[in-house]
């Protein structure tokens, strides 16, 4: 460890645990800025078991859900143009956008608990949710399949920007269909035919060779 990292550590800790994430931030490598890449489609998966948990036990309503997944989307467009090679980021991600990429990720998770523990109480069993359910659930699958990708190395950064750009538009979509708090099966099926375009692009670029080496 150099000597301006344990001295941005010491002083982290002296100012308290607030402090020390932004200064570890600041003093990253390559590999280092790659592993944060990881750390995000990991918490995209996690988020949306919560979602999907909360429609399931009927704590979270059709337009609740609706609400959560265009976070999802917003937070999906973000780390698409930080891990975009032709952006800010570069090959890895920086730390200012590290860092807000964990402040959206942070106002997610607040969110989903609040909704979550709110007033508000969805029927498990009627229709509505039960589409919302299995759109969120192949949500759910795709992000799976992409921090699969990015744990084993089988995804560039770049590959990772252009597929949460594709996340963005379908998470964008499952939100509109039940922003009136029902999905109806047309909408349903428009959903489902943006998921196999995205599924099938999933697969090609995780099969195609690419490997990622710190960036």
């Amino acid at each position: 460890m150099t000597r301006s990292i344990r001295l941005g550590l010491g002083v982290a800790l002296l100012l308290g645990g607030s402090a020390l994430a932004p200064l570890a931030l600041a003093q990253q490598t390559p590999a280092q800025q790659t592993t944060h890449v990881e750390h995000f489609t990991n918490r995209n998966v996690a988020q949306q078991q919560r979602i999907e948990q909360g429609l399931k036990s009927g704590q979270l309503t059709t337009r609740e859900a609706a609400h959560l997944e265009q976070g999802t989307a917003r937070i999906d467009r973000m780390q698409s143009r930080a891990t975009n090679a032709h952006g800010a980021g570069g090959a890895g991600v920086t730390a200012a956008e590290a860092a807000r990429i964990q402040r959206a990720q942070n106002a997610e998770s607040h969110a989903i608990y609040n909704q979550r523990h709110d007033a508000q109480a969805g029927n498990p069993n009627s229709l509505s949710s039960r589409r919302m359910q299995g759109d969120v659930q192949r949500n759910l699958n795709q992000q799976s399949r992409i921090a699969s990708g990015v744990d084993h190395g089988g995804l560039t950064n770049r590959e990772v920007s252009h597929l949460s750009a594709q996340q963005a538009r379908g998470s964008h979509a499952v939100a509109a269909a039940g922003r009136n708090g029902f999905v109806n099966g047309r909408e349903q099926r428009r959903v489902q035919r943006g998921d196999n375009v995205r599924s099938r692009h999933i697969y090609r670029t995780r099969h195609n060779g690419a490997r990622r080496h710190g960036g």
